[in-house]
C-alpha cells in the first residue's frame, strides 16, 4: 500500500525576508521583494526535504498542485505525482485552501507544505485537525508550532511514517502576526487554530516564546560588556530581538528591533537593511555579526532574519559572530541545541558545533549549535 502524501508549497513563502519587508503577505508583496532582488527558496527548501524520501520513491505517491506548488520539485526528485488542482501563473492563498480541500477528498494520508505562518492559516482554515500536517519552514515568519526545525527534520518525520515507524499525533498552535505592524516593530500575535502534526521533539519546533526580557539587569550587564569590547575600526552587524536591541539602547541608538542595523564607533551608519545592502556596505572592513536566539525555538539563522544571507555569514566567518542570551533564554532550550538554518547545508555544517554565548558582563558559556542528529 502506497503513502498518500499531499504535497503544498507557497513558491512566494519568504520573499520578503531578504530585503526587509518581514514577510510576502499581501497583493503586491511578493512583486515589489522580486523587484528589489529576492529569490524564491521555498521550492529548494522543500527539495531538502523531500530528497531524503528519493529512496522510498516506490513506497508513496504524491498528490500536489501543478507547477511551482508542488508539481515541479516532486517530479524533478522522480516521484509518482498525481495533481489535485490547478492554479495559474500567479499563486494566492485561495489556491493553498482549495489546494488542501482536494487532497482532503482524495484521503491523503498527510499534508507536507512549505511556507511560513500565513501558509499555515491557510491550510488550517481548511484541514484543522482532519488529518496530520507538517510545515518546512520556508517564510519569514515561523511562529507556529506545526514547523519542523528545518526542511531535512521535515523530511525526516515522513520518512518514519512511510517506513511504518509509531509516531505520535498532537495538537500544535497555528499563530501568526499582522504584517503591517510587524513592518513597524511592533509584534501582534494572535492564534488561528490548530493542527494535528507528528510530535516528534528532535524535529518539530516549539512555538516562539513571546514576551519580552524581564531581568533588566541582566540585560544592561550583558549590553555593557559587549559595548566594552566593541573595537571603533570594525563594523557591527546588528541583528533582530530584543536581546540586541538591549544592547542598541544602551549605546543611546534608534534600533529596528525586527531588522537588521549597522553600526560603526557607536554611530548608526545603515537602518533595516536588506541582504544586499549589508553585502555590499561591509566591504572589506572587519565586521562582527552581534546576533540572539529566538526564545523557545532556538534558531540563531533562518527565522526573521534571512538578512543575514550565507554570503554574508561567510564573509564575516564563524570566529566574528557573536552570540548573545541570557542563561534563562538558554535554559529553556533545555539542552537542545541552537539551530542554524541558514538555507546552505554546507554553511550550517560549517556553522555546527560549540560556540561562546555572551550571557553577561565578562559572563558566557559555550552552548552546541546544530541540528539534531538527522542521520
Amino acid at each position: 500500500m502506497q503513502f498518500k502524501l499531499g504535497l503544498i508549497i507557497n513558491p512566494v513563502a519568504g520573499l520578503g525576508g531578504s530585503v526587509a519587508l518581514k514577510g510576502s503577505d499581501g497583493d503586491d508583496t511578493a512583486e515589489q521583494a522580486l523587484a528589489l532582488g529576492a529569490v524564491p527558496k521555498a521550492n529548494l527548501r522543500t527539495r531538502q526535504a523531500l530528497e531524503l524520501l528519493v529512496p522510498y520513491a516506490e513506497e508513496l505517491k504524491i498528490y500536489t498542485v501543478n507547477g511551482d506548488m508542488g508539481e515541479h520539485c516532486a517530479k524533478e526528485l522522480g516521484f509518482e505525482t498525481q495533481l489535485v488542482f490547478t492554479t495559474g501563473i500567479k499563486t494566492s492563498p485561495q489556491d493553498t485552501e482549495a489546494a488542501a480541500k482536494a487532497m482532503l477528498a482524495q484521503g491523503v494520508d498527510m499534508i507536507l507544505f512549505a511556507g511560513g505562518d500565513g501558509t499555515a492559516r491557510n491550510i488550517c482554515a481548511v484541514v484543522a485537525d482532519n488529518v496530520p500536517v507538517l510545515g518546512v519552514p520556508a517564510g519569514c515568519k515561523i511562529h507556529s508550532g506545526v514547523y519542523a526545525i528545518t526542511p531535512k527534520a521535515a523530511g525526516r518525520v515522513v520518512e518514519m511514517l512511510v517506513k511504518g515507524e509509531l509516531v505520535t499525533l498532537a495538537g500544535a498552535n497555528v499563530m501568526d502576526i499582522d504584517e503591517a505592524a510587524f513592518r513597524q516593530g511592533t509584534v501582534k500575535a494572535k492564534r488561528y487554530g490548530e493542527m494535528q502534526v507528528p510530535s516528534e521533539l528532535r524535529y518539530v519546533q516549539s512555538v516562539k516564546n513571546g514576551g519580552k526580557e524581564t531581568d533588566e539587569l541582566v540585560l544592561a550587564d550583558l549590553a555593557a560588556y559587549v559595548i566594552s569590547e566593541m573595537d571603533e575600526d570594525e563594523l557591527y552587524i546588528m541583528g533582530s530581538g530584543s536581546t540586541v536591541a538591549a544592547i542598541m539602547e544602551e549605546l543611546g541608538l534608534d534600533n529596528t528591533l525586527l531588522g537588521v542595523d549597522l553600526i560603526k564607533d557607536h554611530v548608526l551608519i545603515g537602518q533595516d537593511m536588506t541582504a544586499a545592502q549589508l553585502y555590499d556596505s561591509t566591504g572589506t572592513c572587519p565586521t562582527k555579526l552581534v546576533i540572539t536566539l529566538i526564545g523557545g525555538q532556538g534558531h540563531i539563522f533562518g527565522r526573521g532574519n534571512q538578512q543575514l544571507s550565507p554570503a554574508l555569514i561567510r564573509k564575516v566567518g564563524r570566529e566574528n559572530i557573536i552570540i548573545v542570551a541570557t542563561k534563562t533564554k538558554l535554559q529553556a532550550l533545555n539542552g537542545r541545541p541552537l539551530i542554524a538554518d541558514t538555507g546552505d547545508q554546507s554553511l550550517d555544517n560549517e556553522l555546527s558545533g560549540y560556540i561562546r554565548v555572551i550571557t553577561g558582563y565578562n559572563d558566557y558559556v559555550m552552548y552546541a549549535v546544530g541540528h539534531p542528529d538527522l542521520n
